[in-house]
């Protein structure tokens, strides 16, 4: 990735107008190492008008989810404090730093694709340039394949005592 990914909508991070700022602050310093994007979620955006935004960072309007997907497939660095985006850039190999003081994706964290440093901006800015100095090699867990659906059917129907039933590629094959 040639960019760093930024996604904040938390109260913790965007209620108070000191705190967004201080992490705009620190945002406006980690351009100075990499492109900072942020998509600005709504609740966000009107936040956002009670502070000063460095220049250097790209607030855009919020994305759909394939595109904002394929943002984070892109980036060298993700720092968000959505449990979503956690699972999402460690499924895509992509670092994440989440601004918050805790995590309900404790995977992402044991997986090392993901550092929990909770609100200090200067905590958020230091982890985000050891990741982009020394980033972590991609690793997804157990199980993340994509075929979760496919065993969960094959679990339903040997439970009901029926053999799978054919998938379409298989009928057509």
């Amino acid at each position: 990735g040639t960019y760093a990914l930024v996604t904040l909508h938390r109260p913790s991070n965007v209620d108070d107008p000191e705190s967004l700022s201080s992490l705009m602050g620190a945002l406006g310093q980690l351009s100075g190492d990499v492109p900072v994007l942020f998509p600005a979620h709504p609740r966000t955006r009107a936040r956002l008008g009670a502070v000063d935004i460095p220049d250097a960072i790209q607030v855009i309007e919020p994305l759909g989810y394939l595109d904002f997907l394929g943002l984070q497939a892109g980036a060298a660095v993700v720092v968000t404090d959505s449990g979503g985006v956690q699972e999402e850039t460690t499924a895509l190999g992509v670092p994440c730093i989440t601004a918050r003081a805790s995590t309900e994706r404790p995977i992402t964290v044991a997986e090392g694709t993901n550092r929990v440093v909770g609100t200090d901006p200067q905590a958020i800015l230091a982890a985000a340039r050891e990741v982009l100095a020394d980033p972590p090699g991609p690793r997804c867990p157990a199980l993340w394949d994509g075929r979760a659906g496919e065993r969960c059917a094959d679990a339903i129907m040997a439970m009901l005592g029926h053999p799978r039933w054919p998938r379409p590629t298989e009928v057509l094959a």
